[in-house]
């Protein structure tokens, strides 16, 4: 890329184009990755200097073509009207932590189950059984996001999985 845009640095959607550039020189400006992404240029320089909210098919564009998948989940529990209040955000940045925060997570999945159990044991979720089913939900929820950041990470590091295989 010749030079930083200024006014996008803190952008993640230039961020993510410029970190794509040193690999793929097709996204070295913003002329050549429109035509990658096949969205206009002065549109595309509105997403990067944060004018403009992208479009979710232009995101998922984004994300394929810079190869950074992660651009996705980002779009949807942040700039996403609906996203932001039912997409939590996952972080795929390593693989020791999250294999850690998996299996403690996993470690509760009996206890989890033996709740679940009990409390629908009468067909009903009364008042005494609310607190204890919100809970169980909220432990559902972070181990949704904890599966979800590890299988983001792999996807992430396809090409380091694939070499480690061969």
């Amino acid at each position: 890329m010749s030079k930083k845009a200024t006014k996008a640095l803190n952008n993640k959607y230039y961020v993510a184009r410029y970190s794509a550039s040193k690999t793929n020189e097709n996204l070295s400006s913003r002329e050549k990755s429109a035509e990658v992404l096949n969205i206009d240029r002065t549109r595309l320089s509105r997403i990067e200097l944060g004018t403009v909210v992208p479009y979710p098919e232009e995101v998922l564009s984004m994300s394929v073509a810079y190869d950074i998948p992660e651009l996705c989940n980002s779009y949807c529990s942040g700039d996403c009207p609906i996203g932001k209040v039912t997409v939590k955000p996952i972080n795929a940045d390593s693989l020791d932590r999250l294999i850690l925060q998996f299996l403690g997570s996993s470690k509760k999945i009996e206890d989890i189950s033996e709740q679940l159990i009990e409390i629908t044991a009468d067909g009903i979720v009364d008042e005494t059984e609310v607190e204890t089913f919100d809970a169980v939900l909220n432990e559902l929820e972070k181990m949704s996001v904890n599966i979800q950041s590890l299988m983001l990470w792999a996807k992430k590091n396809k090409d380091v999985l694939n070499n480690k295989n061969k």
